[in-house]
């Protein structure tokens, strides 16, 4: 699994299910919802039926809408992997020692953080590719508690507030009271993309109450002042300077700081 998914423990009834089943390799997946609609999802090649995944850099612009139609690509591929060693010997000894992972170009820029810095593409591959690799593989639809990525400040901000509980064995799942929908968080990428922006944010201490929320949006330079509470789709827009938005509840509605 990755290590930023703070979902992922080791289930013994997924490990007594993935040896009952008989399968070379098993991916957990979860229904997508609104907020996954860009992460790579799960699809069956017509050809052979076999498994595969493909990501969002590997879809052609003409196919964008498609590929984002959460009711037409039902699963996403949480990384969390159930692999026979004993079949993935067997495919490396196939393949010259490597399992052939299909190769994926990111356009990037030298520093993330500045839009306008030079442009480079980045070569990479993604473990889950490897579900094409083996015949008879499988996947089981999980729990929304068993896929919780941090990998953008959004994702922080929304692991960080109510939405999420720690249970008592050390567990982070998501709170009952977003019926097994997290909150969609949008954060203006050119001042929230690095931890400075979300720490500027959340300067005043408190962190937001989402676990009502079904979207929130930050445009501009915006500073929660003390305790804010969103309910439903709520947008707030700042500015170009920080501006501080008063502490209370909002509730579906777009808020412009601004005015």
């Amino acid at each position: 699994s990755n290590s930023d998914n703070l979902g992922a423990t080791l289930d013994l009834a997924l490990l007594n299910y993935f040896a009952d089943a008989d399968k070379p390799f098993m991916m957990e997946v979860c229904t997508r919802t609104p907020a996954d609609n860009k992460g790579g999802h799960l699809a069956v090649r017509k050809q052979d039926q076999q498994m595969l995944l493909r990501e969002s850099a590997q879809c052609p612009p003409d196919d964008e809408k498609d590929f984002q139609d959460v009711s037409k690509h039902k699963y996403f591929n949480t990384n969390n992997l159930w692999i026979r060693l004993d079949k993935l010997q067997e495919v490396l000894d196939a393949h010259d020692g490597v399992v052939p992972l299909p190769m994926i170009k990111n356009t990037k820029t030298v520093d993330p953080g500045d839009g306008d810095s030079a442009k480079v593409y980045q070569l990479e591959t993604a473990m889950g590719a490897a579900i094409e690799s083996f015949k008879g593989a499988g996947a089981i639809v999980v729990d929304r508690a068993r896929f919780a990525p941090v990998k953008t400040c959004a994702d922080l901000l929304r692991v960080r507030s109510d939405a999420y509980e720690v249970t008592e064995d050390h567990r982070l799942v998501l709170s009952s009271a977003c019926s097994g929908q997290p909150p969609v968080v949008d954060l203006d990428k050119k001042v929230y993309k690095k931890v400075q922006g979300l720490d500027k944010l959340l300067s005043k201490g408190a962190l937001p109450s989402l676990k009502e929320c079904k979207k929130l949006a930050v445009k501009g330079k915006v500073i929660f002042g003390g305790e804010c509470t969103f309910k439903g789709e709520v947008t707030i827009v700042g500015g170009d300077d920080w501006i501080e938005l008063p502490a209370g509840t909002y509730e579906d509605t777009t808020v412009n700081l601004k005015e």
